[in-house]
C-alpha cells in the first residue's frame, strides 16, 4: 500500500511539473518563468536522485531522475526562448 501511495504521489508531482514545461514550450515565452526555479530544482533533483539510489528507494530514485530530465528541458527551453525572443525584438 505504501508503494502505491508513493507512485501515485510521484505521478501527480511529475504531471504538475511537466505541464509547466509543456506550457512554456507551447507559449514560446520566458515571461513568468523563473530560471532560478528550474536551476534550483535541477540541483535538488540530482541530490535527491543520488540519495534515493543510495538508500535503495526506487520510487524516489525514478521520480527524481525524471524530475531531473524535466528540469533540464525546462532550463533549455527557458534559454532557447529567451534568445529567440531577444532576436525577434531586435529585428522588429
Amino acid at each position: 500500500m505504501t508503494e502505491i501511495i508513493g507512485w501515485a504521489s510521484s505521478f501527480i508531482l511529475l504531471l504538475t511539473l511537466v505541464k509547466q514545461v509543456y506550457k512554456q514550450w507551447k507559449d514560446g515565452k520566458t515571461e513568468g518563468v523563473s530560471k532560478w526555479l528550474f536551476i534550483g530544482q535541477l540541483f535538488a533533483s540530482i541530490g535527491f536522485t543520488t540519495y534515493s539510489f543510495l538508500v535503495g528507494n526506487w520510487v524516489f530514485t525514478i521520480t527524481n531522475g525524471l524530475l531531473t530530465i524535466n528540469n533540464i528541458i525546462g532550463i533549455s527551453l527557458y534559454f532557447y526562448f529567451l534568445k529567440k525572443n531577444k532576436k525577434e525584438r531586435a529585428g522588429a
